[in-house]
């Protein structure tokens, strides 16, 4: 479907919600409702969502409040797209990725094949396009967001066997969102998307042979080492993951100019602080996973190349769409300025300082 089709198809949702009342938020506090797609108290997802609720309500005395409700409290883990869309609820916290059936450039504001780390991300998003563009997607849907979380570079996953080459992913029921999985798919893999708190039994019981979820830290919280030995800790799918804030567009826009800063800076503390919540423990769970007896393994070679061929494969697919075109694009050309400086700078000086310090 087209930029044209979206605007069309969204056209008539705008109309079906047109008889919603104009909420009066002036004329007294506020009270907005959050849903997630994440468990209550799942590590690292919920604590962005709720620290994002908590500085709201903070920095607002009272006037603004933000009820954070799991998945599952009031609508599923992905379901909260379409409950804020409609105005079922006030506002969602989730990955955005969970929704490229609605338009598959929003995978961007998460993660993509061999697409941005978080430092990239950033960079793009906050002095590039990256924010206009998802503005340009919130349009089209009746959304106002931000990013407001990221776990960092994500783990190639859990898998009860090792991967030796690409043909081991043909057939196997593997937990992958995203562009990602479906490039998986691609390699023959029997992709599920599962929510986060739904993915321990299922790899418990059989249903999934393997699983990504996170890193090392919020791996170990949900207990895959349990089940499994194999862990894979460079994946191609999200080298970072980028969470997203957003508010029903006509909601936000009849919030007060205090109310709705209050908003775009509550997201941008959280998208700082849960960054750096996943690197400051991933270090020691990683070491505990070991010492458990979890094997850490790195993908053969011919591996990453069946990764890359297939996301191309479907970068390809979906640029026959000219917002996905644009936006991949623009994308592109940003990371390939930042990774220059950053492999001559960051990149260079960490070798270094590995191979002095040890």
């Amino acid at each position: 479907m087209d930029r044209r089709s979206f605007l069309k198809t969204s056209a008539v949702a705008g109309v079906a919600s047109a008889g919603l009342a104009a909420p009066a938020f002036a004329q007294g506090n506020v009270k907005l409702t959050m849903v997630t797609s994440w468990g209550r108290g799942l590590a690292g997802v919920f604590d962005a969502a709720q620290i994002c609720a908590d500085n709201i309500n903070n920095m607002s005395g009272g006037s603004l409040t933000i009820d954070v409700k799991a998945a599952g409290e009031l609508v599923g883990a992905f379901e909260v797209f379409d409950a804020v869309a409609s105005g079922q609820a006030d506002m969602y916290h989730a990955a955005d990725y969970y929704f490229v059936g609605q338009h598959p450039a929003f995978a961007f504001f998460t993660g993509v094949p061999f697409g941005m780390t978080a430092t990239e991300l950033n960079n793009w998003y906050y002095h590039g396009n990256g924010r206009m563009y998802h503005d340009t997607l919130g349009e089209i849907f009746g959304l106002k967001s931000f990013l407001a979380g990221n776990t960092g570079t994500q783990a190639g996953g859990w898998f009860r066997k090792e991967i030796n080459g690409p043909e081991d992913f043909d057939g196997l029921k593997f937990r992958m969102p995203g562009l990602g999985g479906q490039a998986l798919g691609l390699l023959g893999a029997s992709v599920q998307n599962i929510p986060g708190a739904e993915v321990y039994q299922a790899l418990a019981s059989g249903a999934l042979d393997g699983t990504e979820w996170i890193g090392p830290w919020a791996d170990e919280k949900a207990g895959f080492q349990e089940i499994t030995k194999f862990y894979y800790t460079a994946g191609f799918h999200e080298p970072a993951a980028g969470l997203t804030l957003a508010t029903n567009l006509e909601v936000f826009n009849n919030l007060s100019k205090e109310h709705q800063s209050m908003i775009e800076i509550a997201a941008g503390h959280a998208n700082v602080w849960n960054l750096s919540q996943y690197l400051f423990h991933n270090g020691a769970a990683l070491n505990r996973l070991q010492s458990e007896g979890v094997k850490v393994l790195q993908f053969p070679d011919s591996v990453w190349d069946a990764f890359g061929s297939a996301s191309m494969q479907l970068y390809e697919q979906y640029s026959e769409d000219d917002l996905f075109a644009e936006v991949l694009a623009d994308y592109q050309a940003v990371m390939s300025d930042s990774s220059s400086w950053l492999t001559n700078s960051t990149g260079a000086y960490r070798a270094q300082r590995d191979r002095v310090m040890g």
